[in-house]
């Protein structure tokens, strides 16, 4: 049996011929993992763990001088480590190298990297910044904005206590009872006071856009120079008869995670109400937490809509190998007293109900406002609503996507907080298109699932490698164009794909 090599200790000093341009080599400084990367004749040191959820750089991609994370495509600084792109929002260690005689060498770790990425022009720039929605999307404009140098005030408006949290892991480790809570704020609160973003622990209940002054649920009026929307999306609600007063949960906060945790203590069965992301999460998670799980849905197969028929397939076989139990084809009519009942009259019996329909934008506050409303806000591809200086961004928000050519409103994470760092440049002045490519993945027991790209529709299907292996890239294709891809157990071939699909825009934004 072959033994795994040790990584080299770069304080030692390794031979530049040792490097293969553009790919990382992992390695140590002082029992800490690094990466030394060649570019030319440049070579550069930075920390190898991802500040995201801890993924390994090593295995990432070189885009220019920066790395990509390889599990969920955060973007970090080949020389200062700063995090460039989300979901990180914490830089890695940057480290001093030398060159001599051939050799290189890693000396010690820089100085802390600091937060200022490009000086605003004050005259571009408003006195103040009210953010509706603390959020992924107005946690990363808040942050951005500082990261800018932006010197105004920022004032982060959220009724929820908890946030900014880590919303994905709501419905993943968290619910299987296998992340701490004291994982899920994206930042302590000190954090926030050290930025001078002030977090308000408010709800906005009317918005002057023309103004740009809004109304607070204690009374108050403020006013801003600019405002950005983060509101955000509200579960779809199931209208059921209800007996005995059976509790369906939904899953959006911290809140409604937290109570499904207190409900499943004593369960022995839980119904799951759609095969969605959400839905097929929280089966996972309570899998892991030994209950028994059956799943009641409408379509075919899960996700058949978003990722097709094989994947679709796929998942079902993933679900069903760790018992869970599908009722295709089929709606619930009613809740009786520990039972859910089927449009067709079966029984399937239930200690606790979950569902996981689906989401609208939460666009009450601009619709009262005037804004253009229309399955989201409506705004420009600088993410500016009709009302100048209003913004909107994240699940709210309806955007011009220049690969599709066409609106739309994407519910991903990764979207909404690089939504949010796009509209902090463009608020300071930088009013570039937002382009970056949609990116999200889910989680399944043991397989994670990324996807690149937008393909509401599709005319032809690829698969690259096996499902059955767990191993493959799939392609969805409108004429001769890749519109998106789905990867297993692929890292490096989805940032590869993101890649290419920034370059296809590059091309096309130049001709």
């Amino acid at each position: 049996m072959s033994q795994r090599k040790t990584p080299p200790d770069f304080t030692a000093g390794i031979p530049v011929d040792s490097l293969v341009d553009g790919v990382p080599l992992l390695g140590t400084i002082e029992g800490d993992s690094v990466i030394l990367v060649r570019r030319d004749a440049e070579i550069t040191a930075i920390g190898a763990t991802c500040t995201h959820w801890g993924g390994p750089l090593a295995e990432g991609l070189i885009v220019d001088d920066t790395i990509r994370c390889p599990w969920h495509h955060a973007c970090f600084s080949l020389y200062t480590g700063e995090a460039l792109r989300t979901p990180a929002l914490n830089p890695v260690a940057a480290y001093d190298v030398v060159q001599r005689d051939g050799v290189v060498v890693v000396i010690g770790k820089k100085a802390t990297p600091g937060t200022v990425r490009h000086r605003v022009r004050r005259s571009h720039a408003p006195a103040t910044v009210g953010i509706i929605g603390g959020g992924g999307a107005g946690n990363s404009a808040a942050e951005e904005l500082r990261h800018l140098g932006f010197e105004g005030r920022i004032t982060l408006i959220d009724a929820d206590e908890s946030a900014p949290y880590d919303r994905p892991n709501l419905s993943k480790d968290y619910l299987a009872g296998t992340a701490p809570e004291e994982w899920l704020p994206l930042h302590p609160h000190t954090h926030y006071r050290d930025l001078q973003i002030d977090l308000l622990r408010r709800r906005v209940v009317a918005l002057d856009a023309g103004r740009k002054r809004i109304a607070l649920d204690d009374g108050t009026m403020r006013e801003f120079g600019a405002i950005v929307l983060a509101t955000g999306a509200e579960p779809v609600r199931l209208t059921l008869s209800e007996d005995h007063g059976t509790r369906i949960h939904y899953l959006r906060t911290l809140d409604d995670s937290r109570a499904i945790i207190r409900a499943v203590e004593a369960a022995r069965r839980v119904v799951v109400l759609g095969a969605g992301f959400i839905g097929l999460e929280v089966t996972a998670a309570l899998r892991a937490r030994n209950l028994e799980v059956h799943v009641v849905a409408p379509g075919h197969r899960p996700l058949e809509r978003v990722l097709g028929r094989e994947l679709g397939d796929f998942i079902r076989a993933i679900h069903e190998q760790h018992g869970v139990v599908f009722h295709l084809g089929r709606t619930a009519s009613a809740l009786q007293s520990g039972a859910v009942v089927l449009d067709n009259g079966e029984q399937i019996g239930a200690d606790v109900v979950v569902a996981g329909i689906g989401v609208r934008p939460s666009t009450a506050l601009a619709q009262s406002a005037g804004l253009h409303v229309d399955n989201g806000v409506i705004v420009n591809s600088v993410l500016e609503t009709g009302a100048p200086d209003v913004f909107a961004i994240g699940d709210a928000a309806r955007w011009p996507e220049p690969r599709s050519g066409g609106l739309v409103r994407i519910e991903h994470w990764v979207v909404a907080q690089r939504q949010g760092q796009a509209v902090a440049r463009a608020i300071v002045g930088q009013r570039e298109p937002f382009t970056d490519v949609p990116f999200f993945w889910t989680h399944f027991y043991d397989v994670d699932i990324n996807y690149v790209g937008h393909a509401p529709r599709w005319d032809a299907i690829a698969i690259d490698g096996s499902l059955e292996r767990r191993d493959c890239a799939v392609r969805y294709s409108l004429g001769d164009r890749v519109a998106a891809v789905a990867t297993v157990s692929r890292n490096l071939a989805s940032l590869e794909a993101e890649r290419a699909m920034e370059q296809e825009l590059q091309v096309s934004r130049a001709a």
